[in-house]
């Protein structure tokens, strides 16, 4: 794969990153049956989101540098519509941020972004 458009599942992403995607997944089964959903969604997108923005980086991994307050980094945004139980996407890039804390799920431009909270759009809900 050369390009993160070509990233249209979770075992895509799993190539890219060099990982079994049967194996990568942690057994979440000791919580709560009604959080296990969105654990095991959140662990596949922490590995889509790294295969995106590796291969927006000619191959290489984009590590956000939050010590850089002028490097760009994007998060996509949704919200629901009014009156119904719609989701929409939007986003927003953050200039500056005063959190000592990185975020697993950013991106590296806004077209990834977007990319992928379309493609994975029931991975975020």
């Amino acid at each position: 794969m050369k390009n993160y458009k070509d990233l249209k599942t979770f075992e895509d992403a799993c190539k890219v990153e060099g990982l079994d995607p049967k194996k990568v997944i942690p057994d979440f089964s000791c919580y709560p049956e009604k959080y296990r959903e969105s654990m095991i969604a959140h662990s596949k997108l922490v590995i889509i989101v790294g295969a995106a923005n590796r291969l927006a980086n000619d191959g290489d991994e984009w590590i956000p540098d939050f010590t850089n307050s002028y490097e760009n980094k994007y998060e996509p945004w949704f919200y629901l519509k009014e009156g119904s139980s719609g989701f929409r996407y939007g986003d927003y890039v953050y200039g500056n941020s005063y959190s000592y804390v990185g975020s697993r799920l950013c991106f590296i431009s806004k077209e990834v972004c977007e990319y992928v909270a379309n493609q994975f759009i029931e991975l975020y809900k």
